[in-house]
């Protein structure tokens, strides 16, 4: 795949256009799944299939059976704290 350089626009909803040329080059369509990274002032998006997806979510999933409905305070506030 080659290098394609487009600039998109948020709009006041804060939904991203995605210019067609790269829209096409990725194959995404209405219903794709994307996955956003951002780090250190750098926004990575990238597509992902349902197994990807599966994947990416199995430790949430996961750790959500993990916490008990009387836990969920404590872990917010200890997480502010750091």
């Amino acid at each position: 795949m080659q290098a394609v350089v487009e600039i998109g626009r948020v709009s006041s909803r804060g939904q991203v256009a995605i210019p067609v040329e790269i829209r096409q080059e990725m194959g995404l369509q209405e219903g794709s799944k994307l996955l956003f990274f951002l780090q250190e002032g750098t926004l990575l998006i990238k597509k992902v299939s349902s197994s990807d997806w599966a994947g990416v979510t199995q430790p949430l999933r996961e750790a959500g059976k993990k916490i008990k409905e009387q836990d969920v305070n404590e872990l917010i506030h200890s997480m502010r704290r750091k």
